[in-house]
């Protein structure tokens, strides 16, 4: 039985279509025809993201976003950004993951590949996810990003984006994935691991792009971790094997017999790895690895 979390938050108003919310002339959004869509059952909540100010564990203020599923109760996806950017750089994989035939309508202002949904590969017809994104204390859109590093209290960002995801209307609150690029990497693993802490087997695995143990804590250990309790705790870590070798050799990554690398070429770190000509394409990784731990 899905445990039922409410959390307080302050939901602001569903995200505005670009006609509606100019944002200025640098702003841009995805232009891409709708293809498959799973199809809306009885009960969902509307397909539109919407605005969530809540608190990181550390009491300070955040921002995010959450992209209801097709279904009530679905399994979430927390996804963690990189450095070099903020949430909104997610906001056409959210998309993707809510497997709704909807493509990003809000302006940003970042000019990344993982913007353009047009090369994602198509996803399942079967499958869709409640999908929770939000930015990290001090960053801002690509390329700015982090400028100051603090990840004491992007720790902290991490546990309170998924306490506050996990009791989202509509969230099966014991099928979790966490995913993330570079610091949002460790992110992923880390609050993975601190979330089954105190709600056993309520994190389903972690997708981690780029880790390098940004966070304060050893990737490693803490992938080991969650190979120790049963179920055993599936990690995938994700990386350009020619310019990060041996990032995702961490020690202790060898004692959680659901661990994975993969190395991809023709991609740079981090995010960077979502690109049309990354081989092979960490977006059809994605769609494997959801299907092997949250299956639907």
């Amino acid at each position: 039985m899905a445990r039922s979390r409410l959390f307080p938050a302050l939901i602001v108003a569903p995200a505005l279509l670009l006609g509606a919310c100019s944002g200025g002339d640098d702003s841009t959004a995805t232009t891409v025809a709708p293809t498959t869509t799973r199809v809306a059952e009885p009960g969902a909540f509307p397909a539109d993201p919407v605005d969530v100010t809540f608190a990181s564990a550390d009491g300070a203020q955040l921002q995010g976003k959450y992209y209801p599923a097709a279904a009530n109760p679905a399994p979430l996806v927390v996804l963690y950004h990189w450095e070099m950017g903020d949430m909104e750089d997610w906001y056409e994989v959210a998309n993707w993951l809510q497997n709704r035939g909807t493509h990003n309508q809000i302006p940003t202002f970042s000019h990344t590949p993982f913007l353009d949904g047009r090369w994602f590969p198509a996803m399942p017809a079967a499958p869709t996810y409640n999908v929770f994104i939000a930015t990290f204390q001090g960053c801002s859109p690509h390329p700015d990003g982090c400028p100051n590093w603090t990840p004491d209290k992007w720790l902290a960002d991490a546990q309170g984006m998924l306490q506050q995801a996990s009791g989202m209307p509509g969230v099966d609150a014991d099928r979790i994935i966490t995913i993330g690029a570079g610091i949002g990497a460790d992110a992923a693993v880390d609050a993975c691991s601190w979330w089954n802490d105190t709600h056993p087997a309520g994190c389903d695995g972690a997708f981690t792009l780029s880790p390098g143990s940004y966070l304060g804590k050893s990737f490693g250990g803490t992938v080991a971790g969650l190979g120790d309790g049963s179920p055993v705790v599936p990690v995938w870590c994700v990386t350009d094997g020619r310019l990060q070798s041996g990032l995702c050799d961490a020690p202790g990554v060898e004692d959680n017999s659901a661990y994975r690398k993969v190395d991809v070429d023709g991609a740079t770190p981090g995010a960077g790895l979502l690109v049309p000509e990354a081989d092979p394409n960490p977006l059809d990784l994605l769609i494997e690895f959801l299907a092997l731990t949250v299956p639907m």
